[in-house]
Order: C-alpha cells, then structure tokens, then sequence
C-alpha cells in the first residue's frame, strides 16, 4: 500500500510521531512518502524511513502559499492509496486537496486549536473543514475527538501514540547529580518539555518560587522558542531551575529523577511521561487534555495553570519517601498497560481500512 503522510511544520511531537509512524509502515513493507516541510524532513530525519517530498505547509494560513501547496498536494493524492494529515493545518489542505478524489483521508490532530479572537475564528472554520472532508478524524486527547464529532466527523476515534523503545539507563544517579554538579542528596527535578507555550514553564517557574526552602534542582530538558525569556526570568528570581537544552541521556536522567514534573496547559498523549512511566519514575502533572488517561493513578495530578497546586504537589513527593516509592510502583503497573509500536501500527492499518484504503 502507498501511503501519503502529510506534515507542517514541527519542531516537536507531530514530527516525532510521522517518523514513528513512516518507520513501522516501512518495516510492514509499505511504501511511505512524507509531503511537508523541507526541514522538518531534515530535523526528524524523514529520508531513513520514506520518501520525503517538500511541500510549504506554514504555521500560519496563508493565501498564495496554500493555493500552491493545495496544487502540489493534489499531484501527490492522485498516487496514493490513503491520505494520512497530521495537524488541523496539514489536514484542512488535504481535504481541499483530495476533492473529487476517490483516495480516503484520514487526519490526525495533534493539538488543540488556538482560542484567540482573530486566530480562534480561522482555526474554527479549519476545524470544521477537517471534520466534514475526512473519512476518520483520529485525535490524541477525548477532547479533541469530541470536538471533531460535534462538528459533524463522521467517523472518530483516539489516536495511539505511543513512546519510542525506552532504553535502559548508561549511568547511575551519582554520576548524574556529579555531571550536574550537585550534591547526591540533593533532590533532583526533571522536566521533559520542549521551551514552547504549551508546556507552561511560566507555571512550573511560579511554583518554584514556593520551593525556595527545598534542596531541590529542577533542570528541563527541551530547547525552544522560550529558551531566552525563560532564562531570563530565572537568572533575574534566582531560581533553582536549570535549561538543559537538547539532551540524548534522557533515560539517565529520569532514572536519577526524585520527581518528573509536567506543567503542561494542555497535553494530548504526552509521550515524555510515557518515559517516565517506563522509567518507573515519581510523577506530578497538570491534569488537563490526554493527561490523566496515560499515567491513570500513577502520578500527583494538580488542576492546570495552578503553580500553588503544583509546587504543593511537587513538595509531597520530594518531602516524602513514602509517596515518592508508591508513585514509583505504580508507574511500572501502568507503563506496562501504555500502547506498544505494535499496536500503534496495527491501529493506523485498522483506521485505513476503515477509511476506505484497499
């Protein structure tokens, strides 16, 4: 089977699952090609598993860019035998793209729609371009899913998401709290979060200002858009918070973790506590979106854009061994219920057949 998987413009999640995605139906045999972005392509390495095509799909609508990109987008349709968008952005031009063609769409979305007056009014009317012109509309979070079958989606469903292979980590705690320079009895905060919004680090630094009598480092691995205003704000409150950038050690580091934190505003399937859960590591998060469905009672769930709530939540685990090692159990039990590569793969060929693809 030939499938069409189509992108904008990632730096995070989206790209992360397109590559995750385009590797197992590789592997399965089918032949994948990827129309977005040219660095996008480039970023998540999109050439070792399909064949990546560029096309301009920006963050943002844009008259003369999208006219071109619908042109393109057609040419690429008529080949295929399904059409899968990932993003409101991505699959409102698939669906322009494919009218009175008989190959089916399917698009996924990835994240909720922007809410401000001019933007949320756009992106309302995107919405409803996706829901009515695709045969499945899959979403990462209940809410997203509900939404799409308000608007008159005629088939719905939750997309599987699942984490990348967890590996085992290279080194003990020792030896990380020694590269971070700290001391062993320190205890140590780690936040997987790209520096974007959406991951409300604003509130994770709010929190930080209540936990000023811990012996606590907390260091965020991610870079950003956020980086600079971010660092800024720490240096100038003298927060016990530390921007890792980029990291390859994740593992090491949530195995060195006495708390994985996530401040999210809002999150679909978030594959950084995934890792967590796999890790068997002490969780406290924002309950909002796709949250409280992956990590279930394994983690402190705190109401969203709450920095009391959180640093109180926070404050438990690191306080307490007791909660600390029940959260840590937990998160095995649950980790071993997460949705494997497998099942992600078994899923998408399910919803493809169900849209319609031979």
């Amino acid at each position: 089977m030939k499938v069409l998987l189509v992108m904008g413009t990632s730096a995070g999640g989206v790209g992360a699952h397109v590559r995750g995605l385009a590797r197992l139906l590789d592997g399965a045999g089918h032949h994948v090609v990827v129309a977005g972005p040219a660095e996008a392509a480039e970023r998540f390495r999109l050439a070792e598993h399909a064949t990546p095509v560029p096309l301009e799909v920006t963050d943002r609508p844009h008259p003369v860019r999208d006219v071109r990109a619908v042109r393109d987008l057609a040419e690429l349709v008529r080949g295929a035998d399904i059409v899968h968008a990932h993003g409101l952005r991505a699959g409102a031009l698939a669906v322009l793209a494919g009218t009175g063609s008989p190959v089916p769409l399917v698009t996924t979305l990835h994240n909720a729609a922007p809410t401000g007056r001019v933007t949320g009014t756009v992106y309302a009317g995107l919405e409803r371009v996706v829901a009515r012109g695709s045969d499945v509309v899959l979403g990462v979070s209940a809410d997203l899913v509900a939404r799409m079958r308000r608007l008159g989606a005629r088939r719905t469903g939750l997309a599987v998401v699942p984490a990348p292979p967890f590996a085992a980590p290279a080194r003990d705690r020792y030896a990380v709290h020694a590269e971070l320079g700290i001391d062993a009895r320190t205890a140590l905060g780690v936040v997987l979060a790209r520096l974007a919004p959406q991951k409300g680090l604003d509130l994770l630094l709010d929190a930080h200002r209540d936990l000023g009598d811990l012996d606590l480092l907390t260091v965020v691995a991610g870079d950003g858009p956020l980086r600079a205003p971010l660092q800024r704000r720490i240096d100038a409150e003298d927060l016990p918070v530390r921007l890792l950038g980029r990291r390859d050690d994740v593992p090491d580091l949530l195995a060195a973790a006495d708390v994985v934190v996530s401040s999210a505003l809002w999150e679909g399937q978030p594959v950084g506590l995934q890792e967590a859960l796999h890790a068997g590591a002490a969780i406290v998060a924002t309950d909002v979106g796709g949250t409280a469905a992956v990590v279930g009672d394994a983690a402190v769930l705190v109401p969203g854009g709450d920095p009391v709530s959180l640093s109180r939540g926070i404050r438990d685990v690191v306080t307490h061994g007791g909660v600390r090692d029940d959260l840590r159990s937990k998160a095995v039990e649950r980790a071993a219920h997460l949705p494997t590569e497998d099942e992600a793969l078994a899923a998408a060929l399910d919803t493809y057949r169900e849209a319609g693809a031979g």
